[in-house]
């Protein structure tokens, strides 16, 4: 008589909770970025130079010439803005307290790279003030963020 082969049988619980065991742990892992203060639509251009991915200093003028500070520290907020707007990412500043705002910001951290966004609709005349005080407390290294255009 013939004797019997079983199959080989693999077990798969053990597979199946580690991909549990690693989805659970990048879900409780991950930092969610908090909504924007202020939305912002972005013009177009052709430029594709990166923005720094930390030490940056936002900037962003709304549609109607609202000036918002940001800072991508929670260290540095805190310092700059208080207590309170510890978790938002964009604080509504005054355009005659912006400059103190970037001085402190500078001395906080010398580091930092001022980013500039603003809304395609915005006067051009707010935007100009904006990069006008930037020259005058010396942050003349700034970058404009736009929308990246198509190339049709």
């Amino acid at each position: 008589m013939a004797a019997h082969r079983t199959g080989i049988r693999l077990d798969m619980t053990p597979m199946v909770d580690i991909a549990f065991l690693l989805l659970t742990f990048f879900m409780l892992t991950t930092q969610f970025r908090p909504p924007a203060e202020v939305e912002v639509m972005l013009p177009d251009s052709h430029s594709a130079i990166k923005l720094p991915e930390s030490d940056v200093l936002t900037i962003t003028i709304a549609k109607e010439g609202d000036l918002y500070l940001g800072v991508d520290s929670q260290f540095l907020r805190k310092n700059l803005f208080g207590e309170e707007f510890l978790l938002k990412t964009d604080v509504p500043v005054a355009m005659e307290a912006l400059a103190q705002k970037l001085i402190e910001a500078r001395v906080a951290n010398p580091r930092l790279r001022a980013v500039l966004k603003s809304d395609r609709d915005t006067e051009y005349g707010v935007v100009m003030q904006v990069m006008d005080i930037l020259q005058r407390v010396n942050l003349t290294r700034f970058n404009l963020v736009t929308n990246l255009e198509r190339a049709d």
